[in-house]
């Protein structure tokens, strides 16, 4: 089941329902993203229905928790200059960083070294056995303040500005994907590919990942883990005019991340 919020025309309000082939239903019960992931209910919508191209597919939903795991790549962690961490290196996202599939990503004020890293999201909810697990997937951009990430010492800043994380364009559930950690994941900047890699070559798992933060924190249905990016960020690619390291998003650049069978997000980025 692929679950979204979108806008139609027709309609003077954002919707929640189901993405079904390439038409959109609506829930006529009152559910909501959420209210699905809290209770597990799989149910078909069975509301007003529209052509997908005819909507503007909207936020999912608005995660309660997002969480980030650094250096989940062990070539991603060589081109940044270190060794894979021992165990997840984690850090959050504030909510606010929670935006749209289209975006747009703003460009704070504060960094002039804003880059891209395609993640593929596990979207929390209610399993069968009550518990709270891996229930969906989605495409993610953990959008990165370089600048800061090196100057701060700490990544709140860094990782965590306003629409600083992207998802979408609908999260998957989880009995539609045969295996998360085999999946083709590509990032392209203006229609250059950037990153090209499988979700196999995660260091840490989706379950070690899940099991690690539940030692310390109580997770929640719609609680959101960006997985780690894989290598080809903008911070490792060597300047045309040989003057160092370093390729960053500017206003007017467009960023594409899309994960095989989950879909594609693509949004601008904006002063």
């Amino acid at each position: 089941m692929r679950l979204a919020r979108f806008r139609h025309p027709s309609v003077d309000a954002v919707q929640d329902g189901e993405v079904r082939g390439d038409r959109v239903v609506a829930f006529a019960d009152g559910s909501t993203v959420l209210s699905r992931l809290a209770s597990g209910d799989r149910t078909p919508a069975d509301g007003a229905e529209h052509p997908l191209g005819e909507v503007e597919l909207e936020l999912p939903y608005e995660p309660r928790a997002i969480f980030g795991i650094g250096k989940n790549y062990a070539r991603h962690a060589a081109e940044m200059g270190g060794e894979p961490p021992a165990t997840p290196l984690v850090f959050t996202k504030a909510p606010l960083a929670a935006v749209g599939p289209s975006g747009p990503v703003r460009r704070p004020a504060a960094t002039r070294a804003l880059d891209y890293e395609g993640e593929l999201a596990v979207v929390l909810g209610r399993l069968a056995d009550g518990t709270v697990g891996p229930a969906a997937y989605a495409v993610a951009d953990d959008v990165s303040a370089r600048d800061l990430q090196e100057s701060e010492g700490q990544w709140t800043r860094a990782k965590g500005a306003d629409t600083f994380c992207p998802f979408g364009p609908w999260i998957t559930t989880a009995d539609e994907v045969a295996d998360p950690e085999a999946l083709r994941l590509r990032t392209w900047v203006n229609g250059e590919l950037r990153q090209n890699a499988s979700t196999s070559d995660l260091i840490f798992g989706i379950d070690r990942l899940v099991g690690h933060l539940a030692e310390a924190i109580t997770l929640r249905p719609g609680d959101l883990i960006l997985t780690g990016t894989p290598e080809g960020v903008g911070r490792a690619m060597q300047r045309p005019d040989g003057s160092g390291q370093g390729i960053y998003l500017q206003p007017g650049d467009v960023v594409r991340v899309e994960i095989e069978g989950l879909g594609a997000i693509e949004h601008p980025v904006v002063d």
